[in-house]
């Protein structure tokens, strides 16, 4: 006997479409197993509307996520503002029901528990979701590198939640500030000197704490602790040049050559001995992929990221993608690993929308290819630094160019667009 019941309360709770099969000179109805997409960040998110876009609703949708959003997070550095919003972060965030309004993709927000490539389900707050093909798109986490106190006694802006934070802590910090004693004033260390790090670093320090608090207040002094890499390694050396110059224009000082190696609360200690008393510590030295991902049976590489095929296929599991900052990718034209940006993470997510659809269809997917239109790295109100092409800008073109770049993929992300600009 045919549970057709059954069935149909599958469908409906995956929001798929039917399939006709006979059964005993019957037609009954079943659901396709979906395309589960695993995260709904800048690879997800776009993984999700190019499939719809290019299959034309045919291919059955379900995205994951824990929330039901899309957060900007390549957006978080702008502590001052999300702490003027307070709650209001509608800035920062793009709501995942009204992108797909009408359409054949399933939002289902929950906790992704675990992931089975051999049975091919997904475990979300403790029940199985079976998939046809999936995208694994679950972003990064913070890593601490076994660094005492590191974890407890600093903030991050990796998440909305960890921005809003640091944004009450700094306001706090600041009303605090009028009852220093002396000439002292608040001191601010990041910690990581690559692009999150000397974004959030010039943006505290040319954030108008005063108008925000509505209180005189004393401006922070703020340090970038590069560690033992080299400040913003790997970005274009006439770029970091001018982010150089500029963050020492509004104050910044950059600490180069020592990693920290123990932090308490108010303390930060570097490895030649020297300590660092600070008001707040924001961590920004590194990112790793989840444990949920680094613990599955396939190939990894740095971070725990999944080393891929060329069709950003998980090795070994036709059909199973992992894109974005779960992902290793080095590029055959270039021998460099596929850097971790969203710039990177949007062409990913659409070549990997490409080849579902293409397997879907029975046809060969085609290989990933790698090529930057450009790099901008905002250094406070109204500045910025950035190349494109062979071009470097910086000052106030460099943050408008940014900004632009931004609203661009906010308006197009909310239409369900491709971006023109990322």
């Amino acid at each position: 006997m045919v549970d057709i019941d059954s069935r149909r309360r599958r469908r409906q709770a995956y929001g798929l479409p039917k399939a006709e099969r006979i059964v005993s000179g019957t037609t009954v109805s079943t659901p396709r197993a979906p395309l589960v997409i695993l995260g709904a960040g800048y690879a997800g998110l776009t993984v999700a509307e190019e499939v719809l876009r290019r299959s034309k609703g045919s291919i059955p949708v379900v995205l994951v996520d824990r929330h039901p959003i899309h957060v900007l997070r390549t957006e978080l550095y702008e502590v001052g503002q999300i702490a003027a919003a307070e709650s209001d972060v509608a800035r920062w965030t793009i709501p995942l029901g009204r992108v797909f309004d009408r359409t054949s993709v399933t939002v289902r927000q929950g906790n992704v528990e675990g992931i089975d490539l051999v049975r091919r389900v997904v475990r979300v707050d403790g029940a199985d979701l079976p998939y046809g093909s999936l995208a694994v798109c679950l972003g990064n986490v913070a890593t601490y590198y076994g660094v005492p106190g590191s974890a407890e006694h600093t903030h991050n802006v990796y998440r909305l939640s960890g921005a809003q934070r640091l944004g009450r802590a700094l306001i706090d910090i600041e009303r605090a500030s009028v009852d220093l004693k002396g000439e002292r004033r608040p001191r601010v260390v990041v910690i990581g000197g690559g692009s999150t790090g000397t974004e959030l670093a010039a943006e505290v320090a040319t954030t108008a704490w005063g108008k925000l608090t509505g209180t005189p207040v004393r401006p922070p002094d703020v340090y970038l602790l590069a560690g033992s890499l080299p400040f913003l390694a790997g970005f274009p050396p006439r770029l970091i040049d001018h982010a150089r110059r500029i963050l020492h224009e509004i104050g910044v000082t950059i600490v180069h050559g020592l990693n920290v190696v123990n932090v308490e609360p108010n303390r930060v200690h570097l490895e030649d001995g020297s300590v660092f008393a600070c008001d707040a510590a924001v961590w920004c030295a590194g990112v790793e992929a989840p444990a949920l991902v680094r613990d599955l049976p396939v190939p990894h590489g740095k971070g725990g990221r999944i080393a891929t095929e060329p069709t950003l296929e998980v090795p070994g599991y036709p059909g199973v993608f992992a894109v974005g900052d779960v992902a290793e990718f080095r590029d055959p034209a270039t021998g460099m690993l596929v850097p971790g940006t969203a710039q990177a993470a949007l062409a990913e997510a659409r070549v990997a929308a490409r080849n579902i659809v293409a397997r879907a269809n029975g046809v060969e997917p085609e290989l990933f290819r790698y090529k930057e239109r450009g790099i901008i790295v905002a250094l406070g109100i109204g500045r910025g630094a950035g190349t494109l092409s062979r071009v470097t800008i910086w000052g106030s073109p460099a943050r408008l160019l940014k900004h632009v770049v931004e609203r661009e993929y906010s308006r197009a992300a909310e239409h369900g667009e491709p971006s023109r600009l990322l």
